[in-house]
C-alpha cells in the first residue's frame, strides 16, 4: 500500500479517506468474521457460496467525492474487499485474534491473544489449543458476524473484514542413550544439584515410557514455591549454553543440555513484574520488580542481569511520570543498545550496558501520549494515543531512533482503529482493530513509514498471545513469523488440525499454506536455513512435535525434526500457560503463569532433544 500523491509519510493524512457504508455488506461464508461478545458462544460459519464482496464506500467522501480503494478497482468477492462470514469469536475458547487469549494473552477481548495471565491477561496464560487453556481466546482476528469496511490509516484506504507448593527437589536426570526405553537414570528436576539427587520419595524418569523414534526428556525443571494465587514466569532466554528464565521473584539459568545449573539463581525482595524479551547481542537483559507488597506498590525496580554468569549489573528505579502516568505496570523493550522503559503515557530508554538514562519519550503534539513501544535489533516503534476526549480521537504509530530518540516517520490511523500486536519488527508488521465496527487489519510498513501491503487473506488467524490489562504488550504473541518477504500465521481451528498460511508481504495475497500434520494445532517459531521451523502442540495422548517446512518452491510438506514422547504428553500438554523455541537442535517449552496448587507439582521447564 502506498499512501496519496505528495503526502510524506511523516505528516498525518489531509482529511479521511472513504468512511464505510451505513447499510452493512452482505456476509459470504467464511472469511474473517467479527468478534462476538464474550459471554456468546463461538459460532461456525455458514456454509454456501460466497456473496459479492464489498469494500468501497456507497456514500461520498467527506469532500463530496467518492473515494477510491487503494488499487483503484475493486477486487473479488475473495480478496481483501470481501465480507467475511462469521467467526468464533475472541471469547470463543481463547481471547483474542492471536489464539491464545487476546492479543494480550488468554484473555477474552478482542485482539488479545489467548493467555490468561490472569489467565490471559494480568496473569492470563499464554494458551496454545483450545484444549491446553480454557482461557484461550479466539484471535482477535476474527470474531463474530462479519463485516466489510474500509480502514483508513496514514491517508491509505484499507478494505478489512472482521469477525467476530513445594515440587520434590529431588528426581531423577536422563543420561543420553539411545535406548528407546529410557535409561533408566533420573530426570534432573531442577533441585540445583543437576544430579536428581537420591530420587526422593517420588522419583520419576520421564524417559521410562520412550518408544523407538521419540526424542528424549534432557531433562526438566520443577516450579518454584509461589502463593495460592499464583504468580507469573515470563519469558525464556536461550544463549549458546545457558536456558534462562524468570519465575516469581527469581532467574534462574540451566545448562542447555543436561540441565545443571549454569548460575546460582538471582533472587529479587519483590516479584518480577516485568522484563526485556530479546537480549543484547553479549547476552544481557533487564527484569522490573516491584518496590513492595502492598496494593499500592510499583513496577519501578531495575535490575541489568549477565546471562553468561548470573552477574547483577546496574540498577535504576523508574521514575514516576505525571498524574496519569503511573509506573504501577511497565514493559520493557530492547532496541539495539537501548532500554525503553514504557509507563502508561510515556517511555524512558536507558543505555542498556551502563543504564545511564538517554531520553524521555512524552507527550507530544495538542495530546499525544505514548502508551506502548515495540523494539528490535535495529528499531524501536512507539505507539501514543491522542486527542483521547476528542472528536478527533486516533492512534499515531511512530518510528524513533532509538539512540536519541528522533521521530523518524508518523502514521496517523483513523478514528476507533487501535494497534494491539506487533507480529514482526523486521519488517514491521501490526495487527490492528476497530472496536465499534468489529473488524481488524494486518498491514506491513515499509522502513520510510509507508504502507506496503494488508493482508487479504480470508482466515481466522490465531497465534498464541499473551494478555495485559494497564498496558499493551505488542510482542507478546508466540506462533508468528516472518522473513523479509513472507509472514507466517496458524489458522485457527474449533477442533481437528490447523494450518499455517505463508502470506506474501508485497501484495498481502497467500503464496501457500500446509496442514498441521496432527490433529493439534502448529505455532510457526522462526525461519533458518531456508525453512519454517514449527511447534505441533502435544495433546492428551500424543507428544508434540517440531517440523520443518519448506519455504521455497512447490512442495511445503513438514518434515520431522522431533517427536516427543507419548508418555510425557499430558505433562506437555498440561501447562497453564506456555511460551516454547527452538535452539541448537533442541525444543524448549516453559511455563510463563504458574497456579500455586501445592498439589499439582507444576514443571517450570522441559527440554527435549535426541
Amino acid at each position: 500500500m502506498t499512501q496519496p500523491p505528495n503526502q510524506p509519510p511523516n505528516q498525518p493524512p489531509q482529511g479521511g479517506f472513504g468512511a464505510p457504508p451505513d447499510q452493512p455488506p452482505q456476509q459470504p461464508p467464511g472469511g474473517f468474521g467479527a468478534p462476538q461478545p464474550p459471554a456468546q458462544p463461538p459460532q461456525a460459519p455458514p456454509a454456501g457460496p460466497p456473496q459479492p464482496g464489498y469494500g468501497y464506500p456507497q456514500q461520498p467522501g467527506p469532500y463530496g467525492q467518492p473515494q477510491p480503494g487503494p488499487y483503484g478497482t475493486p477486487p473479488p468477492a475473495s480478496g481483501p474487499y470481501a465480507t467475511p462470514g462469521q467467526q468464533p469469536g475472541p471469547y470463543g475458547q481463547t481471547p483474542g485474534p492471536y489464539g491464545q487469549p487476546g492479543p494480550y494473552g488468554q484473555q477474552p477481548g478482542y485482539g488479545y491473544p489467548q493467555q490468561p495471565q490472569f489467565p490471559g491477561a494480568p496473569g492470563a496464560p499464554a494458551g496454545g489449543s483450545g484444549s491446553r487453556n480454557p482461557f484461550k481466546g479466539r484471535p482477535a482476528l476474527v470474531i463474530g458476524a462479519a463485516v466489510a469496511a474500509l480502514l483508513v490509516i496514514g491517508g491509505t484506504v484499507f478494505a478489512v473484514t472482521s469477525g467476530g507448593d513445594d515440587k520434590d527437589p529431588k528426581k531423577p536426570v536422563a543420561q543420553h542413550t539411545d535406548d528407546p526405553k529410557g535409561s533408566g537414570s533420573p530426570v534432573d528436576p531442577g533441585d540445583g544439584g543437576g544430579d536428581g539427587g537420591d530420587g526422593g520419595d517420588d522419583p520419576e524418569d520421564l524417559n521410562a515410557g520412550r518408544q523407538p523414534g521419540e526424542s528424549r526428556v534432557l531433562w526438566y525443571k520443577t516450579a518454584p514455591d509461589v502463593p495460592r494465587s499464583g504468580a507469573d514466569a515470563p519469558g525464556m532466554w536461550i544463549t549458546g549454553k545457558t536456558v534462562a528464565k524468570a519465575a516469581y521473584k527469581q532467574v534462574v539459568a540451566y545448562n542447555v543440555g543436561d540441565g545443571r545449573p549454569t548460575w546460582d539463581p538471582v533472587t529479587f525482595p519483590q516479584k518480577i513484574c516485568a522484563i526485556t524479551r530479546d537480549r543484547t547481542p553479549d547476552d544481557k537483559v533487564v527484569v522490573a520488580y516491584m518496590n513492595g507488597a502492598s496494593d499500592r506498590a510499583k513496577c519501578n525496580q531495575l535490575q541489568q542481569i549477565d546471562l553468561a554468569t548470573g552477574q547483577k549489573g546496574w540498577t535504576a528505579e523508574i521514575e514516576e511520570g505525571g498524574l496519569f502516568d503511573s509506573a504501577r505496570d511497565v514493559e520493557l523493550s530492547i532496541a539495539g543498545d537501548t532500554l525503553m522503559v514504557g509507563r502508561s503515557q510515556s517511555g524512558t530508554a536507558y543505555d542498556v550496558r551502563t543504564g545511564k538514562k538517554l531520553y524521555d519519550k512524552k507527550k507530544y503534539g495538542s495530546a499525544c501520549f505514548p502508551e506502548a513501544f515495540a523494539g528490535g535489533p535495529n528499531r524501536l516503534v512507539s505507539l501514543a494515543s491522542c486527542d483521547a476526549t476528542k472528536p478527533t480521537e486516533h492512534e499515531e504509530l511512530q518510528a524513533l531512533d532509538p539512540k536519541t530518540g528522533r521521530v523518524l516517520w508518523t502514521q496517523k490511523l483513523d478514528k476507533g482503529w487501535e494497534v494491539k500486536r506487533v507480529y514482526s519488527i523486521d519488517p514491521l508488521v501490526i495487527y490492528s482493530e476497530n472496536d465499534d465496527k468489529n473488524q481488524w487489519n494486518i498491514a506491513t510498513i515499509k522502513p520510510d513509514g509507508t504502507f506496503r501491503s494488508q493482508v487479504s487473506v480470508n482466515e481466522h488467524f490465531a497465534p498464541n498471545c499473551t494478555w495485559a490489562v494497564f498496558e499493551r504488550d505488542l510482542r507478546g504473541c508466540f506462533g508468528t513469523a516472518a522473513d523479509a518477504d513472507t509472514l507466517y500465521l496458524p489458522t485457527d481451528a474449533t477442533t481437528g488440525a490447523n494450518e499455517v498460511v505463508a502470506i506474501s508481504l508485497a501484495t498481502g495475497k497467500e503464496k501457500w499454506r500446509v496442514k498441521s500434520p496432527s490433529d493439534a494445532s502448529m505455532y510457526p517459531m522462526r525461519v533458518e536455513g531456508g525453512k519454517l521451523v514449527a511447534y505441533v502442540e502435544a495433546s492428551y495422548d500424543a507428544g508434540g512435535q517440531v517440523v520443518a517446512i519448506p519455504v521455497a518452491g512447490t512442495t511445503h510438506t513438514p518434515a520431522k525434526l522431533l517427536q516427543n514422547p507419548e508418555s510425557t504428553a499430558e505433562i506437555e500438554h498440561g501447562f497453564y500457560s506456555w511460551t516454547a523455541d527452538w535452539a541448537g537442535g533442541r525444543f524448549y517449552i516453559s511455563s510463563t503463569r504458574l497456579s500455586g496448587n501445592d498439589e499439582a507439582k507444576e514443571k517450570l521447564m522441559l527440554a527435549f532433544g535426541k
